[in-house]
């Protein structure tokens, strides 16, 4: 037992106990691990080569991206980020090319909203540069031109994406009736 030889006791802060009704109370912590990028699926097409590299290099560029998550199990989830890129020259494909590169990430005490907002944003942001860099190599080996693509802003994107959501639900909220009565 330990007697203060003080008016006041010093507790080093580094020792502090916690009980288990604390623990349970308490909020916790968040904890964001990145654990695996790869390559899911690449693909590139060239179906007018060589007459494509004969004409005036004049290209338009169609690009789509999208994002999926899946849970893989308790506080895993698997993020992937799509982009296919369609280049014509003269209403001819030169090349398509579809990138599908994914990671798998564990996230544990981050609450719903925030957790989507990494799923959805945060994480994709995390990949973009990777998923890149597969789009210009892939197309530099079909013997064109480098293709870099332009940063992204998923958070942009993402808060899009929540306001569109939102209206839809005061739109639909706006719309139905109350107490039964149809409106006049």
């Amino acid at each position: 037992m330990l007697h203060p030889t003080h008016d006041h006791e010093e507790t080093d802060l580094n020792d502090t106990v916690t009980t288990p009704e604390a623990a349970a109370t308490e909020t916790p912590r968040e904890q964001f691990v990145l654990q695996k990028i790869y390559v899911k699926d690449i693909s590139f097409e060239a179906p007018n080569t060589p007459q494509v590299f004969t004409e005036k290099w004049e290209p338009k560029t169609h690009l789509e991206i999208g994002t999926k998550g899946m849970v893989l199990g308790q506080n895993n989830y698997e993020v992937g980020l799509t982009v296919t890129v369609t280049v014509t020259i003269n209403d001819k494909t030169a090349f398509l090319v579809e990138v599908h590169q994914a990671g798998i990430f564990a996230l544990v005490g981050f609450e719903a909203g925030k957790l989507d907002y990494m799923l959805n944003a945060y994480c994709p942001s995390i990949l973009f540069p990777y998923l890149r860099e597969a789009v210009s190599d892939v197309v530099t080996r079909g013997g064109f031109q480098p293709l870099l693509l332009a940063p992204v802003n998923f958070d942009a994107y993402y808060e899009q994406r929540v306001r569109q959501m939102q209206a839809q639900q005061n739109a639909g909220t706006a719309e139905a009736p109350t107490n039964g009565a149809a409106p006049n």
